[in-house]
């Protein structure tokens, strides 16, 4: 079991947003999320990763073996967890290539003490290449990190990161909002290219269009706070013709 989610409760300005959630994730699977807005879906992501602004009240979350439920977020990306954002944030003046090396070597340097670190141009060379995979601009590496950046080039940015810092499990939260056909499918096989390559994957969303090039091994129904029911690709199919109103007592 990669990651267990046991009676979560947590709250963010005194709200409870979860309430004694539980998930059970096994290495190697892919797993989907899917409810309404205001499900708790992003709270959920953001409360794994350990983002300070959420206030764990009761339960616990272990992973890879060890109860990460109070370390920092630092801590909990070298053991390998990974999310991308909803909303991918815009740094001024920090470059996104050289952002992307220092937390490539920060990383792999915290995971492995004895891991030789690349030098700038084997680096770049690496760079170029996950990039010309995900159809990035090349440009785009030099600029701020998503400043200026389409919705679409920014979700292809977090593909990337997936790509280069290859994590245990990969949490990504609505990583098909805003895009375009196209951005879709690029940004679909990324995932897919991930999992196939002994990724594990919780992906979270509301849209079942993505799932179109996705397989999940298991759906997850979220409704206020709490996951109602777990299944299958039937799950989807239901939500497709009725949207959640099936799933709300």
């Amino acid at each position: 079991m990669l990651l267990e989610v046991k009676n979560l409760s947590v709250e963010i300005n005194e709200q409870e947003i979860l309430r004694d959630l539980n998930l059970k994730i096994e290495a190697g699977t892919l797993h989907v999320v899917m409810g309404p807005n205001g499900a708790g879906k992003s709270t959920l992501s953001n409360v794994l990763l350990g983002h300070p602004n959420f206030k764990v009240n009761t339960g616990q979350i272990f992973f890879a073996d060890q109860e990460i439920t109070n370390l920092s977020p630092e801590e909990r990306a070298i053991l390998g967890l990974f999310m991308s954002w909803q909303q991918p944030p815009e740094i001024e003046g920090v470059a996104l290539d050289q952002f992307l090396f220092l937390a490539y070597k920060n990383i792999f340097s915290a995971r492995d003490k004895n891991w030789q670190a690349p030098s700038v141009f084997e680096f770049s060379e690496i760079l170029k290449k996950q990039a010309e995979i995900l159809k990035i601009k090349l440009e785009l590496l030099k600029r701020s990190l998503n400043v200026g950046f389409s919705g679409g080039e920014k979700k292809k940015i977090e593909m990337l990161q997936l790509s280069l810092f290859n994590p245990k499990l990969a949490i990504l939260d609505e990583t098909d909002s805003g895009l375009d056909i196209d951005a879709l499918k690029i940004v679909a096989q990324s995932i897919k290219d991930y999992h196939q390559n002994k990724g594990t994957v919780l992906l979270i969303t509301h849209y079942p269009e993505i799932l179109d090039f996705i397989k999940p091994d298991f759906v997850h129904v979220m409704i206020k706070g709490q996951i109602v029911t777990s299944g299958g690709e039937e799950l989807i199919n239901i939500i497709k013709q009725t949207g959640f109103s099936s799933f709300i007592s």
